[in-house]
């Protein structure tokens, strides 16, 4: 099953920002966290892939 979504875009005056959000569905199935960092990967002009970046080992304090 798929999750459509709307691609999103802030026009600024210099700068402009383009945004694809994630369904809560598609987050809490895939255990996202809060500003969690994930990368882009462009595979063709209609494929995407989006690869999460393995989480730092937060060291002893």
């Amino acid at each position: 099953m798929g999750y459509p979504t709307t691609v999103q875009l802030i026009d600024r005056e210099k700068t402009e920002q383009w945004y694809v959000n994630f369904p809560a569905a598609v987050a809490r199935a895939l255990d996202f966290e809060k500003g969690e960092v994930v990368e882009w990967t462009i595979e063709t002009k209609w494929k995407l892939l989006l690869k999460r970046t393995p989480k730092k080992k937060r060291g002893k304090r």
